[in-house]
């Protein structure tokens, strides 16, 4: 945890080792803006919050991390596989929900409030990717589709990436409908290890409702619990990351809206974390 000027930032011992590289995930606590009577870090433009605030809670955090130089350069996200690569800082937000650079100044930029961010860094090609992963990006495989694009157009080699994936909604609090399992299974074949059922303690099997019962005589499909940090890992294995150059966080945003914005918990009245990373000149 990197404490500045009231701001706690979350990072990453590998990554901090890297002296050109500038990198954090937000937290709620500090900032100027003002949630149920609490100064918060809100970083996204959000209808209870005034976009003045969050002007100075953006420029509080690059004061904090040492990058008021870098240009900040979030997206208009749209939970969708779409990734920019940015050779100069764009003129105005696109459309997207991730983006790659090898150009020292730019500050990419994710916000989440219980998707999966994550942050990639090439240390031999100085190049550095950020990914915003939400249930309907991560069964487009954007977190893959990312890694692609670092090795096609910049020259990574996948086993030299650096992966931090960080605070989200865990699989303790992230219940979706049964019908999720037949999405992700259509796409991934190892997604029945993404998925467990609400326990009470009595379950025999998780998935026991994927049961051989005749039509009209199943029992109702009951929802379950969705593991998007898992999937999202597993997609970075198979574009080629080395398992121990991956790093999770075990940080549930909706378990510690102490230290997070959570949508799931609180709604629309809740802020945005915003995950950044760059190359200083």
């Amino acid at each position: 945890m990197h404490r500045s000027r009231g701001l706690q930032i979350l990072q990453l011992t590998p990554f901090r080792k890297l002296p050109w590289l500038v990198h954090g995930f937000s937290t709620r606590p500090g900032g100027v803006s003002l949630l149920d009577g609490r100064q918060v870090l809100n970083l996204g433009f959000m209808e209870w919050d005034t976009r003045e605030n969050v002007a100075e809670n953006r420029r509080l955090l690059q004061t904090a991390l040492t990058a008021e130089n870098f240009t900040l350069a979030p997206l208009k996200q749209i939970h969708s596989d779409v990734i920019h690569l940015f050779s100069a800082a764009p003129a105005d937000a696109c459309k997207g929900d991730a983006s790659a650079t090898n150009r020292p100044g730019l500050l990419l930029a994710v916000q989440t409030a219980d998707c999966v961010p994550i942050l990639i860094v090439d240390p031999q090609k100085r190049a550095v990717a950020a990914i915003h992963a939400g249930w309907k990006g991560t069964l487009a495989r954007i977190a893959e589709k990312a890694v692609g694009r670092l090795r096609l157009e910049l020259g990574s080699k996948p086993a030299d990436l650096l992966a931090a994936l960080g605070p989200s909604i865990g699989p303790c609090c992230y219940e979706v409908g049964a019908d999720f399992v037949t999405k992700f299974t259509a796409q991934f074949a190892d997604a029945s290890g993404y998925f467990d059922e609400p326990r009470t303690g009595d379950e025999p099997n998780p998935l026991q409702w994927l049961s051989m019962m005749p039509p009209g005589h199943q029992p109702p499909p009951r929802n379950v619990h969705l593991d998007l940090p898992k999937a999202n890992r597993a997609q970075l294995l198979a574009a080629g990351l080395c398992p121990q150059n991956i790093f999770p966080s075990a940080l549930c945003t909706a378990c510690r809206t102490d230290l997070f914005f959570s949508h799931r918990r609180e709604g629309v009245l809740s802020g945005r974390l915003l995950s950044v990373i760059g190359i200083r000149q």
